[in-house]
């Protein structure tokens, strides 16, 4: 039987990998060295590359996340961590303004190799400063890359892709996945940004879930199953570049689409998705493509409300049900 692996062993074996058959590769963020992380999710890096390599940075996002361009466009590839997605906003501007733009303005004279690799999620009452997911935002910049894995598998097989893509990397990781297991795959797999897959086959309607929300997918489609009504599963893994052809393909066999996010609805991921199933498969829709994602209002520190605030199996079964 293959090993089995969580998701934060997942990205971690892919970091030990990549750093150790290159040694351009780097890491930096804050407590990312001795400390091996705020959730242990680069535990044993220091002690086996040192802080040459490993290098903590100080409380200042936008300074620390500056000198990592400079790194990558010297010929380095950083991998640099955000502790909480939420904190992302501390370096947009170096983001949006200086690393997504590089290659366009050198005319390619000049790249930005780098990951950015931040944790997302509702969930552990941590409250709104620390729970929101900011991958709507990073999709609408032209010039960045963005990948959502949604289990242990693909998270070490996409980090591995992502240090050696030769643009700015986005990597969501959802906190509360973190332990989740899946079976390892071969080590010599390489998976490409942009390709999604069919998780379960099915005939009657097409759940797209991103990220955390494919165990919600899973979920609901055992219930609908009950129902007599078979849900087939699609999990893009990234968002920019898009597997629309999948998306479409599945649509085409379904007739209904319904998409799903743990991000608010609003503006977000979910919007995007649908609006490419309807340009492309809108002809063999029977029903409007649904969508669903977190209320509209910061996420709340209260255990009681927290459940609220994201889809649930129960949500997409009610939904499905209505196109039905």
């Amino acid at each position: 039987m293959a090993e089995t692996l969580t998701f934060r062993d997942g990205v971690l074996e892919a970091l030990f990998e990549e750093m150790r058959a290159d040694p351009s590769v780097i890491l930096l963020g804050e407590d990312v060295g001795a400390a091996g992380g705020v959730f242990q999710q680069t535990k044993g890096l220091f002690e086996e590359f040192g802080a040459r390599r490993i290098i903590d940075t100080p409380i200042s996002e936008s300074g620390a996340f500056g000198m990592a361009i400079g790194a990558a466009m010297a010929g380095m590839r950083p991998v640099f961590e955000v502790m909480f997605g939420d904190f992302m906003t501390l370096c947009m501007d170096q983001l949006v303004n200086q690393a997504a733009k590089v290659r366009y303005m050198s005319n390619g004279a000049a790249t930005v190799p780098l990951v950015l690799r931040t944790t997302m999620g509702v969930g552990a009452g941590l409250g709104p400063q620390h729970s929101q997911g900011f991958h709507a935002w990073a999709a609408h910049v032209p010039g960045l890359k963005v990948v959502v894995p949604s289990d242990a598998a693909d998270a070490k097989v996409l980090m591995k892709a992502a240090i050696r893509d030769d643009d700015p990397v986005l990597f969501f990781e959802d906190r509360l996945l973190y332990a989740a297991k899946a079976q390892a795959r071969d080590a010599d797999e390489r998976l490409p940004l942009g390709r999604g897959r069919i998780l379960r086959p099915g005939r009657d309607v097409t759940l797209v879930a991103i990220g955390r929300m494919v165990g919600v997918a899973r979920a609901a489609a055992a219930e609908l199953a009950r129902e007599g009504i078979e849900a087939e599963i699609i999990d893009p893994r990234s968002l920019v570049p898009l597997d629309e052809e999948l998306l479409v393909d599945s649509v085409k066999r379904t007739h209904r689409a319904l998409v799903m996010d743990a991000a608010p609805l609003r503006y977000g991921v979910t919007g995007e998705i649908a609006s490419v199933i309807a340009d492309h498969a809108f002809d063999w829709l029977d029903a409007p493509v649904g969508r669903l994602g977190a209320v509209d209002t910061p996420v709340p520190i209260s255990r009681s409300l927290e459940p609220f605030v994201c889809p649930t199996p129960e949500r997409v079964v009610a939904a499905v049900r209505r196109m039905m």
